[in-house]
Order: structure tokens, then sequence, then C-alpha cells
């Protein structure tokens, strides 16, 4: 699979016994449809946080190709506590998360800070921690 963002090859990654999508180039992530929902299934905020995207319509970033299909994929935004903008397969097929972004929404979305999908996005991408949280 070739990165939404770069073009550069994507590689598989196992993250809590689900395998995702990374561009170790541009640190991008691309999760399948559904794998979001796995992801946080344990946590209890899986309808909270996929119910919290909506369209930016008046966004002027340049639309990407999904990854599987090649159709130009919708802005949208997390409306959580810090508005996230990540990219959505128009035929569902996925999300696409810039660096850091996923790690961002499942933050913003309140669950505690040492839940295990932040602890592993942490170890794993290096990500770095909001002020406070």
């Amino acid at each position: 699979m070739k990165c939404a963002a770069c073009g550069g090859p994507m590689i598989v990654l196992e993250l809590a016994g689900i395998e995702i999508d990374n561009c170790p180039a541009c640190k991008g992530i691309w999760l399948d449809s559904g794998e979001l929902e796995l992801l946080l299934e344990e946590t209890g905020w899986e309808d909270k946080v996929l119910n919290s995207f909506f369209p930016d319509s008046g966004n002027r970033e340049k639309k990407r190709r999904c990854p599987i299909c090649s159709k130009k994929m919708d802005k949208v935004f997390y409306a959580g506590e810090s508005r996230v903008l990540i990219d959505k397969c128009s035929n569902g097929c996925g999300l696409w998360f810039d660096e850091n972004e996923l790690h961002q929404v499942i933050e913003a979305s309140s669950i505690d800070k040492n839940n295990k999908i932040l602890v592993l996005l942490r170890d794993i991408f290096q990500a770095k921690q909001s002020p406070g949280k």
C-alpha cells in the first residue's frame, strides 16, 4: 500500500492486536474501516469518538487520495476538546491520520492518559503528550 501523504511504502504494525498501516517516512497512519472502533472498544468511547467527526467543507487543504480505492478523501475534524483535522474515505475504506493525529484524537476524547492504547501510541510512535494531560 502507498502512503496517502507522501506516496511512500506503508508497513503493517500490530497495535493492541489490530493491524494498522504506518508510513515510516512521514509517520502517517491508515486505519481500515472498523479499526478505530476496535482500538477504542475497551474504553467505551468508540461511539462518542466516531460521532464526533464532522465534515470540514471550508477547508482548503489539498485532498488526499485513499490508499485503497484512490478516490479523493473528505476532510473531517474531530470536535473533541481540540479540533483535529483528518482524512476520511468517502467510500468508507478508512481513515488517514497524519503524524500524531491519532494520538491527539484519542487524547482529546478524555480517555485516561494511562489507557493502554495511548501508552502504545506513545511507545510505538513516540507521540508527545499535550501539556496538562
